[in-house]
C-alpha cells in the first residue's frame, strides 16, 4: 500500500471533501486578509484585524460547540435508525438563543466597544453583529450536514463560502475601495449565501424522528461553550492582548494578525478532518467499536503533530519574507516569532484532537478543566515583564503545552485511552 494510500485510510471517512472546501476557505482568509492590508491603512487594519479576531474567537467558540452537538446526536440516530428533523429544530433553537445572548450586549454597548477596539467607529460593531449571526446560521447546517455523513455537501459550504469571500475582497481591492465596513461585512456576506445554497441538502436528509429532548444538546453544552471559548482565547488572544496592553502600537497589532494567520496554515488543514473525525468517534462510540475509535484517535493525533511540524518548517523559513509581500504587513517580526506561533499551532492542534477524544468518551468536565489550566497559563506570562512580543507569543505556545500535559493525563487515568498505547 502507498503512502497516499495509507494516509487516506487514517482519516475518517467524507475528509477528502470537507478537506477541499477547508482548503478553499483557508485560503480564502488569506485573500481576504491580504485584500484588506493591501487596501487599508495602518489604523483601519488594526481595527478590522481585531474584529476578524473577535469573529474568529468569540463567534467560533460559541457557535461551533452547537455543531459539535448536533453532530453528535445526529450521528448517534442515525446509527439507531432515527430520523434527525427534530434535532435540527432544537438546534436552531438553541443557536438563536446564543445569537440574542450575544447581540443584546452589542446593541447596549455598541458605543463603548467601539471606541475600545474599533477607534470609535460603530459600524464595525454592526459588521461583528452580523458575522455572528451568520456563523449562528452556518454551524446548525454544517452540524447537520456532517451528522448525517453528507460530506460532500458540508465541503461544499466550506468551498462556497471561499469563494465568495475571494470574490467579493479581490474585487473590492481591484476597485480601490477603502472602506473597513466593506471588507468587514465579506463575514457576513459570504457565509449567508453559502448557506442559503446547502439548505436544500439539510433537509432531504432530516426525516422526521423521535422528539428530541433538550437534555441531547444541553447537557454537556455550557461546558462545551467553555471549552471552545477557551480555546479560541487561547488561540487568538495575541492580538487583542497586544491592542489592549500597547494602544498605540497599531503596526504590532496588524502585522501580529496576519502572522497568527500565516503560521496557522496548518490549522486550515487540520479543520479538513475535525468535522469527519468527530462523527467518525461519535458513530465508533454508538456502535460499542472500541479498537476503531482508538486506531481512529492515535492516527489523527499522528498526522495532526506530522503537520504541524512540516508547516512549522516553512513558516519559520519564510514567514518573515512573505508578511510584508503578502498581507502589506508592517515588517516588525522575525524567525524566532513564527518559531513560537508555529509551536503553539502544533501543541493546539493535538489539544483539539484530545478534546474530541474527551468529548466523545464523556469527560467534557475534564476538557473545559483543561483549557481552564492553559488559559491561566496564559494570562499568567501574558501579564509577565517580559517583552511585549515575546511574552504574547511565548503564552501561545506555552499555554498550548499546558492544555496538553491537562488533556493526556486524564486520558491516561481512563482505561480506554490508556489501551491506545498498548
Amino acid at each position: 500500500m502507498s503512502l497516499l494510500d495509507r494516509i487516506t485510510t487514517a482519516l475518517p471517512r467524507g475528509t477528502a471533501f470537507v478537506g477541499v472546501g477547508t482548503v478553499v476557505l483557508g485560503g480564502a482568509n488569506y485573500v481576504h486578509l491580504a485584500a484588506a492590508g493591501h487596501s487599508l491603512s495602518v489604523d483601519d487594519m488594526a481595527s478590522f484585524s481585531v474584529l476578524w479576531t473577535v469573529v474568529a474567537s468569540i463567534g467560533l467558540g460559541l457557535f461551533f460547540p452547537v455543531e459539535q452537538e448536533i453532530t453528535r446526536v445526529v450521528a448517534a440516530r442515525v446509527v439507531a435508525g432515527d430520523g434527525a428533523l427534530p434535532v435540527l429544530r432544537r438546534g436552531a433553537a438553541l443557536s438563536f438563543a446564543l445569537l440574542a445572548a450575544v447581540l443584546v450586549p452589542l446593541g447596549l454597548f455598541a458605543d463603548q466597544l467601539a471606541d475600545l477596539f474599533f477607534h470609535g467607529d460603530r459600524s464595525l460593531v454592526l459588521a461583528l453583529g452580523g458575522a455572528f449571526a451568520a456563523l449562528a446560521c452556518a454551524h446548525v447546517t454544517r452540524g447537520m450536514l456532517a451528522g448525517l455523513g453528507r460530506f460532500e455537501a458540508y465541503g461544499f459550504q466550506l468551498g462556497l463560502d471561499g469563494l465568495l469571500r475571494i470574490g467579493l475582497s479581490a474585487a473590492m481591492a481591484l476597485a480601490g475601495v477603502t472602506s473597513v465596513f466593506a471588507f468587514a461585512m465579506v463575514m457576513t456576506v459570504a457565509p449567508v449565501i453559502s448557506v442559503l445554497v446547502t439548505l436544500p441538502s439539510v433537509f432531504r436528509g432530516a426525516r422526521a424522528g423521535s422528539t428530541a429532548r433538550w437534555g441531547e444538546l444541553i447537557e454537556h453544552l455550557g461546558l462545551l461553550v467553555g471549552s471552545t471559548l477557551l480555546a479560541q482565547v487561547l488561540v487568538n488572544i495575541a492580538v487583542i492582548s497586544t491592542k489592549l496592553i500597547a494602544t498605540d502600537d497599531n503596526a504590532l497589532v496588524a502585522a501580529l494578525l496576519s502572522a497568527l494567520v500565516l503560521a496557522r496554515v496548518p490549522l486550515f488543514a487540520f479543520g479538513a478532518f475535525q468535522a469527519s473525525l468527530l462523527a467518525g468517534l461519535s458513530t465508533a462510540q454508538a456502535e460499542g467499536d472500541t479498537r476503531g475509535y482508538r486506531r481512529m484517535l492515535l492516527r489523527a493525533s499522528a498526522i495532526t503533530l506530522g503537520l504541524g511540524a512540516a508547516f512549522g518548517i516553512g513558516a519559520v523559513a519564510l514567514g518573515p519574507v512573505l508578511l510584508p509581500m503578502l498581507f502589506g504587513a508592517p515588517d516588525v517580526l522575525g524567525p524566532v516569532d513564527f518559531a513560537w506561533l508555529s509551536i503553539g499551532t502544533t501543541l493546539y492542534m493535538l489539544a483539539m484532537v484530545l478534546g474530541q477524544a474527551l468529548l466523545t468518551s464523556g469527560a467534557a468536565r475534564q476538557q473545559l478543566l483543561a483549557w481552564v489550566v492553559g488559559t491561566v497559563v496564559l494570562g499568567a506570562i501574558t501579564l509577565s515583564p517580559l517583552e511585549l512580543r515575546t511574552r504574547v507569543e511565548i503564552a501561545y505556545a506555552v499555554g498550548s503545552l499546558a492544555v496538553v500535559t491537562s488533556m493526556t493525563l486524564v486520558l491516561r487515568s481512563r482505561v480506554g485511552y490508556r489501551s491506545v498505547h498498548s
